[in-house]
């Protein structure tokens, strides 16, 4: 807005002097005599070419052809600013009262560079604070009374340059609509432009324009509308800049809101504002460039919650820190959103597969910041989650999310994740259970439910990729297991033993315990030792974490000490989660159980092949020689006496 002012005050010196010096200078002069005064104001020079048209009737103006108004001295990017022309109407009356009625004000087609540069400088500071409006300063000690029906602004073209940090942005479109009918009064306006090729309208009330042009605040009532939603402020405004007042905001297409700013492909997950709603007392403070919002709600899709944001605009990106509480959370569309992964849970979703759908983690670059969050429940990558406390940090792409406290699945956890996506997406994270009830945490992590018990766990992972999918895919890591008394469902090992039957039924074990590494989506582990009233099972194989599937072998053993004697029958368990198949393994049964008589039977088959060759070939071995080594011997022994016979000859 300072900006325009600063433009509005040039205009006007230039009006002042050209129309006082209808009546007293050749129209060749008049141009001469408004920029002389115009570069005396500023220190900048101005162009005007094309000549200057006075109308007396029926309406008393200037008119200018091309203009121009130059740059700072320490930029070599051109003009400030071009126009096409400018035009102004005066009310000759008023000017007779010593008053100046501008009727009409029109800058066509400006083209205005605003630039900022590397030591902060910047090119529209003017100096045309304090200079009264006939461009005399101090002329009168009187102020002089200046009305503006209405200035335009057309075909604009605003392009901002900040030689810091090298970025520019370029907006088409910019129109002004102005109207100030009373110096001491306020003035209404209507401004355009397109950052981004969607219009964006602003339109506003301050009500003492000349206090607000002064640097003094003043009531201000203002509203921006874009595609996609718009937002209003009622309160108090100053050029510091300085803002306090109540923002209120609906924004049903928060992505086309975004794009319409300038911000273009920002693509929200579910839950984190594709709809967003606003309100809170807001305010700007001018030395650190500070937005604050307290008494605030927002509503993100089904999401509210309440709270304080402070929001450092002056860095880049911008830091948030805030402080947010809400009741249920629903974050489940930082899954990867694709129907897959929307399938549910369960059985359901064991059996449609991790979600191939591209993950669209470009909101991590936005902003940087802390948020301390607390919320009733937290629904988030399929857990379900009560009581909770957490803490986040985003820096430079990189969010990390602190369990200080949640309570889930009848226990606690602990850790934190992270979510890198500073050269591709990777998540990893720390974690750690207490008391978690198995059951419900298998069934909402992988569509397991047929464990029961409550469990002590430990789990580091790191995965990356631009899709769930491809994250399970590529999952390293490792972690540790133990529980009390639970059960298994789907298997009877009691029933097992007596009567060989594996149709069903549920196992009831004392403890268990279990470690287990990950590499590339593969879960192994060797030492499950699980203990039940009779009996010890063992366990052994791979879980496909990418794949989803397993081929484990379970092998429960009746009546021995520490897995040693006693009967053994192995349990293969194989295919996919949802659906894996549960048989005896007969191969692993008879290693298991017939040890003794395979190698029993093994020294009855050499007794008897002895006893065949010795009687069919006429080998005997000697004591500790083989069968093979005896054929092998007397076999060299023919040969040497062939050999020898035939040399003889």
């Amino acid at each position: 807005m300072r900006w325009i002012v600063r433009l509005i005050g040039l205009v006007i010196v230039l009006v002042v002097v050209a129309v006082g010096s209808v009546f007293l200078l050749p129209e060749d002069r008049i141009a001469q005599v408004a920029v002389d005064q115009i570069r005396a104001q500023t220190g900048r020079e101005v162009t005007l070419s094309g000549g200057t048209e006075i109308s007396f009737y029926p309406v008393l103006g200037v008119a200018t052809g091309p203009m121009e108004i130059g740059n700072a001295p320490w930029s070599d990017a051109g003009p400030m600013m071009r126009a096409e022309a400018l035009k102004v109407g005066v009310d000759p009356i008023a000017m007779i009262r010593g008053d100046i009625r501008i009727t009409g004000l029109e800058l066509r087609s400006p083209r205005i560079l605003l630039e900022r540069a590397a030591d902060g400088r910047v090119n529209w500071e003017l100096g045309v604070e304090g200079v009264a409006p006939s461009g005399q300063e101090g002329a009168r000690s009187a102020k002089l009374a200046l009305y503006l029906d209405r200035a335009l602004i057309t075909d604009g073209v605003l392009r901002y340059a900040d030689r810091g940090s090298g970025e520019e942005t370029v907006m088409q479109g910019l129109s002004l609509d102005l109207r100030w009918a009373d110096y001491e009064g306020a003035a209404e306006f209507e401004a355009g432009l397109r950052p981004a090729g969607e219009t964006v309208a602003v339109s506003g009330r301050i009500d003492r324009f000349a206090q607000f042009i002064n640097g003094d605040a003043s009531a201000l009532n203002l509203r921006v509308a874009a595609a996609g939603g718009e937002i209003g402020l009622n309160g108090q405004a100053s050029l510091a800049p300085m803002v306090a007042g109540r923002i209120e905001g609906e924004l049903p297409d928060t992505a086309a809101f975004m794009a319409a700013l300038g911000r273009p492909g920002v693509s929200l997950p579910q839950g984190l504002g594709r709809r967003a709603a606003l309100s809170g007392d807001l305010s700007l403070t001018p030395d650190d460039m500070r937005l604050s919002l307290r008494e605030g709600s927002l509503t993100l899709d089904g999401n509210r919650l309440s709270g304080a944001l402070d929001v450092f605009t002056a860095q880049t990106p911008p830091r948030v820190v805030g402080q947010i509480s809400t009741g249920a959370l629903d974050l489940s569309g930082l899954g990867g959103g694709g129907e897959a992964a929307a399938a549910g849970s369960g059985e359901r979703a064991a059996t449609a597969g991790w979600s191939t759908a591209p993950i669209d983690a470009s909101a991590l670059s936005l902003v940087n910041g802390e948020l301390d969050l607390r919320a009733e429940s937290v629904l988030v990558g399929g857990l379900s989650l009560n009581q909770t406390h957490i803490g986040a940090t985003l820096d430079r792409a990189r969010a990390v999310v602190t369990l200080r406290e949640v309570a889930a699945y009848d226990g606690t956890l602990g850790g934190e994740v992270v979510a890198n996506n500073r050269s591709g997406l990777s998540v990893g994270g720390d974690l750690r259970a207490q008391g978690v009830g198995l059951q419900g945490l298998l069934s909402d992590m992988a569509g397991l439910s047929r464990f029961t018990g409550a469990a002590d766990a430990q789990v580091s992972f790191l995965g990356a990729g631009g899709s769930v999918d491809a994250i399970m895919r590529s999952l390293s890591g490792q972690g540790t297991l133990s529980t009390g008394r639970g059960t298994i469902q789907g298997i009877d090992l009691d029933k097992l033993f007596r009567a060989g039957d594996v149709s069903g039924g549920t196992t009831v074990f004392d403890s268990l315990s279990a470690s287990f590494t990950i590499e590339d989506g593969v879960l192994r582990n060797d030492d499950l030792l699980m203990s039940l009233p009779v009996i010890t099972a063992r366990g052994e194989g791979r879980i496909g974490l990418g794949a989803r599937d397993l081929d484990y072998l379970f092998t429960p053993r009746s009546g021995g000490t520490d897995g040693e004697g006693g009967v053994a029958i192995p349990v293969r368990i194989k295919g996919p989660w949802a659906n894996p198949s549960i048989r005896p393994d007969m191969k692993v049964l008879l290693d298991e159980n017939l040890e003794e008589e395979k190698k029993a039977a093994e020294e009855k088959a050499r007794k008897k092949l002895n006893e065949a060759v010795e009687k069919k070939l006429g080998v005997t071995p000697e004591e500790g020689e083989s069968v093979e080594d005896a054929l092998k011997k007397k076999a060299e022994e023919k040969v040497k006496d062939a050999l020898k016979g035939l040399l003889t000859k």
